[in-house]
């Protein structure tokens, strides 16, 4: 496997967030190579430290999900936000992007707007295809072979379904669908991490309910739980819950953007959008600076380099009590369920309910 010779000089700051105290920020520096030193970062975006060991995670980070998957588009959208200073980039296995974000990261670190890897924040994930206990770790292999990477930072269990063996895809046949060994499938996982290819490992759309199953028979606890999460679904049991079991939050949807709908309840909504207008800010920063200030991070995509700046423009204001309790009566609404991943026809022999993601 061709693996990638970045090199270990790096300059960079980075400002430390915790989500009760959010300006309380902490510098870190290093020492560096002449052609580091002249790296411009252009913004310091916060980190939340993550796990017992306390590993630092960027609270925004670049979601890669593109329907249809167009590679110039995800290589320019990871190049402009790694100039406007992001260092955390999300792919997974079903998102075809893995190769091109690799490409591009390296193309950053050749031409100067990155140090090296140690600067970058990476995860990826395991499709339901692959969620089988000898499939997990030769999934993260050629993750890694995609990437031209010798470890992620992150890899998550994309979704508590597995699916017979194949390449990642969907929609996927309902009578596809087996039972998933969760208990082996988490011990590959575990194995990922021992063997130094993933710095930490945790899990995708998994509930309370699914999280309690995990939590029962690991001998490494998840380190992050990625879900739906914004002001139009606010998950607040299953964010409870994570702190409780420090488990961090990480917000997908942030802005409510899905294909499977036109709606789009976020950027649709008269309460963020009255808060905006008073504060002099976009529907998206108030949403994205709600999610922060729940202690949770964000991946976001966006291929608009004015979108990627705006969405890191959250961290030098707070929303107000008021705002908060406007917020709070937002009405819910769920776009994403397994049902978004499955053939309308067909039969399946596990229980629909057992493989899908809304918090009861």
């Amino acid at each position: 496997m061709h693996i990638l010779n970045f090199s270990t000089a790096y300059t960079f700051y980075r400002a430390l967030a915790t989500p009760d105290k959010h300006r309380q920020t902490r510098e870190r520096h290093a020492m560096s190579s002449p052609a580091a030193r002249s790296i411009t970062c252009y913004s310091k975006i916060p980190e939340f430290l993550v796990g017992t060991n306390g590993q630092p995670m960027p609270a925004v980070g670049l979601g890669t999900a593109s329907h249809p998957f167009v590679a110039e588009d995800v290589r320019t959208s990871v190049l402009t936000a790694l100039e406007l200073g992001y260092r955390h980039i999300d792919t997974a296995g079903l998102y075809a992007s893995e190769r091109v974000v690799g490409e591009a990261m390296a193309e950053a670190v050749s031409c100067g707007l990155v140090a090296s890897r140690d600067e970058l924040f990476v995860t990826s994930k395991v499709w339901c295809t692959q969620c089988h206990p000898e499939l997990v770790l030769p999934s993260l292999k050629e993750s890694l072979k995609n990437l031209q990477m010798e470890y992620v930072d992150l890899y998550l269990i994309h979704w508590p379904m597995a699916v017979k063996p194949s390449k990642p895809h969907f929609p996927m046949k309902r009578e596809d669908i087996v039972p998933m060994d969760l208990s082996g499938v988490w011990q590959a996982m575990e194995e990922c991490h021992r063997l130094g290819l993933a710095k930490m490992i945790g899990v995708s759309n998994f509930t309370t309910k699914k999280l309690q199953e995990l939590l029962a028979i690991a001998k490494i606890s998840p380190f992050v739980n990625q879900v739906e999460l914004n002001p139009t679904w606010q998950q607040k049991k299953l964010i409870e819950f994570c702190n409780d079991k420090g488990i961090h939050v990480t917000a997908y949807s942030p802005l409510g953007g899905q294909r499977i709908s036109k709606l789009n309840p976020v950027r649709q909504s008269d309460i963020l959008e009255e808060i905006g207008k008073a504060r002099g800010k976009s529907v998206a920063q108030i949403s994205l600076r709600w999610i922060y200030e729940q202690g949770a991070s964000m991946v976001a995509k966006s291929l608009k380099r004015e979108r990627l700046k705006e969405n890191i423009e959250i961290f030098d204001w707070e929303l107000s009590d008021e705002d908060r309790f406007k917020i709070g009566q937002i009405a819910q609404r769920k776009l994403v369920t397994v049902q978004n991943l499955l053939c309308p026809e067909g039969i399946s022999s596990v229980d629909i309910l057992d493989v899908d993601v809304i918090e009861i």
